[in-house]
């Protein structure tokens, strides 16, 4: 039979009675005649709940202990999806990352998969089994649990779908779809019909919440088509696929992101290999990175993925004496194909805010993103600047 992986957000299995409801959609679901394997996030808040357990135990806990702890939150929503299955006479099957093979490389709270190794789940499915698969999770080579970062669930399931031969990876969650920017920043938004994986990976990355950047990443890889859902709602959805390219310029999204800092390093060449060694022993990802001899270094950290701010700054600021952190900002980004194809969206980008009074303190451009750097204050009134701009009235650019 075909397979196809679905995958349940936190708030779609935030209590008993969403955890029913994911229920009977799965069973309807085996019952159209199709395999089907389930990726579940922790319920609600859990995560956010566990980390704060922990930094009341520490101020800087463990990246290897924290990862032990929060993936208990998948495995309670696993066990509670597959004792509703059961209840209902659908026979169903609980797996930690781990147990579905999902092996990883060792970078703890932010791994990524490197291989994925589903026999048993393979095994269940001939057995006519529902397979439920806790997302978020994985265990490394040397046979050390790890976590792959907020949206992991995302890459959880698209790399199984991937690994099955699915015919398709639904991604279900409080929202009916990608939309053009975050509908509760931007009254304006709308939910996209279609969007290629190169924009989608861009909003991603730009920090739009609905899919992963990585997830993204595998379905491109292997061409499977991914289907962005609600969980409660119609047959509202947003397909995210190969698709032929846009006009060259439409802006089709705004995203928008907050807590980042900027990190500036005088002139230096020895010293930047020594800055990235800190870096790196913390496991700390850079958002952009720009050196330039005359000028030094700069480049943007995003505290959502970052364990230990406080103390990562203190010793950045102890190695580097030179070294600035400017803290409290953020970012708005315009995405679109062939954005930078010339330099009109970003003249415009630029006149728009500074028409506003919105300082800008950086700008990055890739082939389908202009993104600026602001205080995080402003990064609200610029998304829904642009988005009216040049989203919902771009005929007056």
């Amino acid at each position: 039979m075909p397979v196809v992986v679905q995958k349940y957000g936190g708030s779609s299995v935030a209590n008993v009675q969403r955890i029913r409801e994911v229920a009977d959609r799965v069973a309807r679901t085996r019952a159209s005649g199709r395999d089907v394997v389930v990726v579940v996030s922790a319920m609600g808040d859990t995560t956010d709940e566990l980390l704060a357990l922990a930094r009341q135990v520490t101020a800087n806990p463990s990246r290897r202990e924290l990862d032990m702890l929060l993936t208990a939150g998948e495995r309670i929503a696993m066990a509670l999806l597959a004792l509703a299955l059961n209840d209902r006479g659908v026979e169903a099957v609980s797996f930690t990352g781990s147990q579905s093979g999902i092996i990883t490389n060792d970078a703890h709270a932010n791994a990524r998969i490197v291989e994925v190794r589903p026999f048993r789940v393979e095994d269940e499915l001939q057995r006519g089994k529902v397979v439920i698969v806790a997302g978020y999770q994985g265990v490394s080579y040397k046979r050390e649990v790890t976590t792959l970062g907020r949206g992991g669930s995302d890459t959880t399931a698209v790399a199984l779908a991937a690994a099955l031969g699915a015919e398709a990876c639904e991604i279900y969650s409080d929202v009916a779809g990608v939309f053009s920017a975050d509908p509760r920043v931007v009254p304006g938004a709308r939910r996209l019909d279609q969007v290629s994986y190169e924009e989608m990976q861009e909003m991603a990355e730009a920090g739009a919440r609905v899919l992963n950047a990585q997830a993204v990443e595998f379905a491109k890889g292997r061409g499977i088509a991914i289907y962005a859902r609600a969980t409660r709602g119609g047959d509202e959805e947003t397909v995210v696929r190969r698709f032929p390219p846009r006009a060259p310029g439409r802006v089709v999204g705004v995203a928008s992101e907050a807590e980042l800092v900027l990190l500036t390093l005088g002139p230096g060449e020895a010293e930047l290999p020594l800055l990235l060694e800190s870096l790196d022993a913390r496991g700390v990802e850079a958002k952009q990175l720009r050196y330039d001899a005359p000028l030094g270094t700069s480049l943007v950290l995003s505290l959502e993925n970052v364990h230990g701010y406080a103390a990562l700054a203190e010793e950045l600021r102890a190695r580097f004496p030179a070294i600035a952190l400017r803290e409290g900002l953020g970012a708005v980004s315009a995405i679109g194909a062939g954005i930078n194809a010339r330099f009109a969206s970003v003249r415009r980008c630029l006149g728009l805010l500074a028409e506003e009074g919105l300082a800008v303190h950086g700008l990055a451009t890739s082939r389908f993103r202009v993104s600026l750097l602001l205080e995080g204050a402003a990064v609200e009134k610029a998304a829904r600047l642009l988005h009216r701009e040049l989203v919902e009235r771009p005929e007056t650019g």
